[in-house]
């Protein structure tokens, strides 16, 4: 099997295929990663970290980044919505964001570079989100970006979402 890798509108924002994802009567089979095939793709970030959190339906968590961390976002189970955000005053691209739908059925993964901010609402009734980071999680270093903020117009599928008290500001 090969890597699928797409470029998306963000420069260096990829979204990704996983190399092998088999299917039968007894259940799923999903390679996540493989350093060699991300590398040959082009992707040598040398991942240190995984973590996962999990969520009820309409938990929004983020947005959220730093300067140095490059982040590869998967759905183990449930599903989704996502903003990746550019946060980086000095690119072209400053305020830009996009979104995605991942999910435990399209097995899609997004490759998120450093200064740039990702956030993720549930639309299952609960869902793991899982992403493997090239340095330890510091939340000192990060930056929060309200889900709401108007200086970059986000749209999330509901109104009201759960949020934590620093995704609310405070």
């Amino acid at each position: 099997m090969k890597l699928h890798v797409e470029q998306t509108d963000l420069d260096g924002v990829l979204l990704i295929t996983p190399p092998t994802i088999f299917e039968d009567y007894r259940g799923e089979y999903i390679e996540t990663y493989n350093q060699q095939m991300y590398k040959d793709a082009g992707i040598s970030v040398d991942f240190i970290q995984d973590d996962i959190s999990v969520s009820r339906k309409h938990v929004l968590r983020g947005l959220h980044g730093d300067q140095k961390t490059w982040k590869l976002v998967s759905c183990l189970k449930g599903s989704f919505y996502l903003i990746v955000v550019n946060n980086d005053p000095d690119s072209p691209q400053y305020k830009k964001w996009t979104k995605f739908t991942l999910s435990d059925k399209n097995r899609k993964q997004v490759l998120i570079p450093p200064k740039f901010g990702n956030g993720h609402l549930v639309m299952s009734d609960d869902a793991i989100f899982h992403y493997k980071q090239n340095t330890y999680y510091n939340r000192d270093g990060q930056f929060t970006i309200l889900w709401n903020d108007p200086a970059f117009n986000f749209w999330w599928p509901v109104e009201n979402p759960i949020l934590s008290p620093r995704d609310q500001g405070l």
